[in-house]
């Protein structure tokens, strides 16, 4: 299936939200899709969704998966999902949304990296020494 096809797959003027965030690869499935709309993590110009509402090019989207926040503007409509690469032409995520998620990237690895690692697991001698510190019993 060529690139211009996957694009122009959607016949009408608009797609159904929950099937665009599918095959834009938001979501794995679109039930998913259909769940987080539902939750209110999806909004349409800073109006809550539905998952049928229809989805036309030029919208706003807002989009909360976990703790990352996605804020793209829809490129083209597609309601059938095909490759990755043609999932990316679908959407164009905003300069601040990229920054945003930089950012918090960032304070993940350093928060991270600030957590103490042991060198091993702990072997039957610290498990015992461990269970015995948290029973307060003395070493």
């Amino acid at each position: 299936m060529c690139a211009e096809a996957m694009v122009v797959m959607a016949a009408s003027e608009s797609v159904r939200l929950d099937r665009w965030l599918w095959a834009a690869r938001f979501f794995k499935t679109r039930r998913l899709a259909t769940e987080a709309i539902q939750a209110g993590k999806v909004t349409i110009d800073g109006a809550k969704g539905k998952p049928a509402r229809a989805l036309k090019p030029g919208q706003r989207l807002q989009i909360r998966k976990g703790p990352m926040r996605f804020e793209v503007d829809v490129q083209a409509l597609a309601d059938q999902r095909g490759p990755a690469s043609i999932a990316e032409t679908l959407y164009r995520e905003t300069d601040e949304s990229i920054a945003q998620r930089e950012r918090q990237r960032t304070e993940w690895q350093v928060a991270k990296a600030a957590q103490p690692r042991p060198a091993h697991r702990p072997d039957r001698r610290d498990r015992r020494r461990l269970s015995d510190f948290k029973r307060g019993g003395e070493d």
